[in-house]
């Protein structure tokens, strides 16, 4: 049986591959396994800069779960809990990340599929592309652990608009909604998602993972600390940070080796 997930490498930047092209990369239980698995590596690797989320194919980024998957791993409670263990884990490790992700979205983005794409950092999708959970019709609700990276992203006016009505958008009224950033031609999608990953990937990486834990941190109500405010101000202790403004003022591009 072939990998449900595939991870290819250009450099600094990592590919991570949704592979259940034949099913629209609808989402099965050792495929949320893999994904949680591969991102914990994924984010422990300092040579990492940037990581592309994408569905193999293209015709869909994910539908969401496999619901001929039900009869055997969801059909009850017991076994929804499990399986829901495994999904809190990935979407944890997604969320948790510490380099920036960005999903490449052509086609289908659905229920989980959506999911998924919430947790990532920049979303872009082509003109063609259908947003949407549409779980009410099948008796299903959005765990807490689910709900949190679509309730993040657009608030909570518009998730319930998204959940109670069920309904799929198209790409432009998706972006409107602030479910994605940018929509270009699908013809575009692969290069336009690359050329924001190699834009992130050539920046300072430091300045990226701190980036990213700053406004993380600032979404918890709890007051900032005297020792977290003093880490804003620790990338004038790094090497990338000499590189960086001595490359500017001889107008010359940097080169970042993230210490």
């Amino acid at each position: 049986m072939s990998r449900t997930i595939l991870v290819e490498r250009d450099g600094a930047i990592v590919s991570v591959i949704l592979n259940r092209p034949h099913k629209l990369n609808a989402l099965v239980k050792d495929m949320w396994a893999l994904l949680g698995e591969t991102m914990l590596s994924l984010s422990a690797d300092n040579t990492v800069r940037c990581i592309v989320l994408r569905g193999a194919g293209e015709r869909a980024f994910s539908p969401g779960n496999d619901i001929s998957e039900f009869t055997s791993e969801r059909h009850d409670v017991k076994s929804a809990q499990a399986y829901g263990q495994i999904m809190r884990r990935s979407i944890e490790a997604l969320a948790g990340c510490r380099h920036p992700i960005v999903a490449m979205i052509r086609g289908i983005c659905v229920g989980g599929g959506l999911e998924l794409a919430a947790l990532c950092d920049i979303r872009i999708c082509g003109e063609s592309s259908r947003f949407g959970v549409p779980i009410n019709k099948l008796g299903l609700v959005m765990t807490y652990d689910e709900l949190s990276g679509l309730l993040n992203l657009v608030g909570r006016a518009r998730t319930l608009e998204i959940l109670l009505e069920g309904r799929i958008y198209g790409a432009v009224e998706a972006r409107d909604m602030g479910l994605v950033q940018r929509v270009v031609d699908d013809a575009a999608v692969t290069g336009q998602a690359y050329e924001t990953a190699l834009r992130i990937a050539s920046g300072a990486p430091l300045v990226a993972r701190w980036h990213k834990k700053f406004i993380s941190r600032l979404e918890k109500p709890k007051a900032i600390s005297a020792e977290e405010r003093k880490e804003g101000f620790a990338c004038f202790g790094t090497s990338d940070f000499q590189e960086g403004y001595q490359a500017f003022l001889s107008k010359r591009q940097p080169y970042f080796r993230g210490r």
